[in-house]
């Protein structure tokens, strides 16, 4: 993933790049606490801001080789559409011994920067959980975010999930093929229309758009709808029995 604007990792004078997500970020400094039993906060202090994950781990020994990153939109956040459906994500796969990784970004809105925010969640996800399969989601903005390092990392990202995804920065979806892309979009989105979903879906020439009536674009309405539907598609997209 290549960044800009004094990104770490494209100021190289040396000219040997960083060779991780992680590597790019140029960590300067780093702490992480329990706040709970299940619920570890990390932050990593960079010299283009903070990224903090919070990071539902399982309990106990063997998970299985999985894991989910999630992702916020312009302005960050961690908590995710539907009032809150990433922390309920969080909870309830760790449950069931999938550890789950939130993502706030260093820097909201660019696009590079958040790739690699993203990036290196999954590579700890690998290194840290075992993971071998990841799913990526994201939220609006987020949603090219996930589809982004979802192509560059195509041996560790085994599916990509969109929430009223934006068309722009995912030109290049096409590479995800054919690993499964799930979309989901209200169809009174106020910020960004259906077509962005059905555009995306188009350019990645495979994946399923669920249509979501009357919501907008926070999917507020349609929370029921989006658990049902993940718990369907998940467990095999992860390699779950």
């Amino acid at each position: 993933m290549s960044g800009t604007d004094g990104d770490p990792a494209t100021d190289d004078p040396g000219g040997s790049l960083p060779q991780t997500p992680l590597e790019a970020l140029g960590v300067l400094a780093s702490q992480d606490v329990m706040l709970t039993p299940n619920l570890r906060h990390v932050e990593m202090f960079t010299m283009r801001g903070l990224l903090t994950l919070l990071w539902h781990e399982p309990d106990g020994d063997g998970a299985p080789p999985a894991a989910i990153v999630l992702c916020g939109g312009a302005m960050g956040g961690l908590l995710g559409p539907a009032e809150g459906l990433y922390h309920q994500l969080g909870v309830a796969w760790a449950a069931r011994g999938v550890p789950v990784l939130r993502v706030s970004y260093r820097r909201p809105n660019d696009l590079d920067a958040c790739c690699v925010d993203v990036a290196a969640a999954v590579q700890l996800a690998v290194g840290g959980a075992g993971a071998e399969r990841v799913v990526l989601m994201g939220h609006s903005f987020g949603g090219a975010v996930a589809v982004r390092v979802g192509v560059g990392l195509d041996a560790m990202v085994a599916g990509v999930v969109t929430f009223a995804t934006q068309s722009a920065g995912c030109e290049v979806a096409g590479g995800l093929a054919p690993r499964p892309l799930l979309l989901f979009h209200g169809t009174r989105d106020e910020i960004l229309p259906i077509e962005a979903s059905e555009m995306v879906r188009m350019i990645a020439g495979t994946g399923e758009l669920v249509a979501l009536p009357g919501d907008g674009h926070l999917l507020a309405k349609s929370g029921d709808v989006l658990w049902e539907t993940l718990e369907s598609w998940l467990p095999p997209v992860l390699g779950l029995t």
